[in-house]
């Protein structure tokens, strides 16, 4: 019984040991593109302003760590109001997406507001998509572990699902294919990654996201 007390409080430690690293290089690592990427972050900003009316980032609730809500930051890729008229983006025609729109969209550029998302602690580099709370909600007991731990930019289903707007746009019934077809595989391999993180998970991610985005 005291062994299994020790193994047991060993493994808490690590777990809590492994949640430090990934912390300093959360913290680390967005501070320093932040501050690299700021002259980016300023020629995208005036091409929003330049294109269409509206704000530069587009602020939307998701549900974080422990079924939290929490603000996430993006560049503004879609006319101002156009996420009254529905939470899906389908394909690259949807006419809601402005043209700067679509080249963020297209290089995964309007994600890099989320640096200060990680910076501030509410997301990691890696971690399982935020969703909306509408799609929350239509989890089961056993989706909803992926709400044990803190929201990423990146994961497994980022990587697999790179092309989701164009899957979506194939379906008659984009909503219905999402809730019934991409978000519970999506949320599958939100789960494997939970299963096997780690340090060195989170670095295989990290460099497959990336080889990913620069193939296009």
């Amino acid at each position: 019984m005291n062994g299994e007390i020790i193994t047991y409080d060993s493994q808490i430690r690590m777990y809590s040991y492994s949640q430090m690293i990934k912390r300093i290089f959360d913290v680390i690592l967005s501070l320093f593109l932040i501050i690299i990427l700021s002259p980016f972050f300023l020629v995208i900003s005036t091409m929003i302003i330049i294109d269409t009316r509206g704000g530069i980032v587009f602020k939307q609730k998701r549900v974080g760590k422990n079924n939290t809500d929490f603000t996430i930051y993006k560049f503004r890729t879609m006319h101002s109001g156009s996420d009254k008229k529905g939470l899906l983006t389908v394909g690259m025609k949807d006419e809601r997406v402005t043209r700067t729109g679509f080249f963020l969209r297209k290089h995964k550029l309007d994600e890099l507001p989320q640096l200060f998302n990680v910076l501030i602690g509410n997301m990691s580099f890696v971690g399982p998509r935020p969703e909306v709370r509408r799609y929350v909600e239509m989890y089961n007991s056993h989706q909803l572990h992926v709400l044990d731990v803190k929201p990423g930019i990146t994961d497994y289903a980022s990587i697999d699902y790179a092309n989701e707007n164009e899957i979506l746009a194939q379906s008659s019934n984009p909503e219905s294919t999402y809730i019934n077809t991409v978000m519970p595989a999506k949320l599958e391999l939100n789960l494997k990654y939970m299963r096997e993180q780690g340090f060195l998970t989170d670095m295989k991610i990290i460099f497959k996201t990336v080889s990913k985005v620069f193939a296009g």
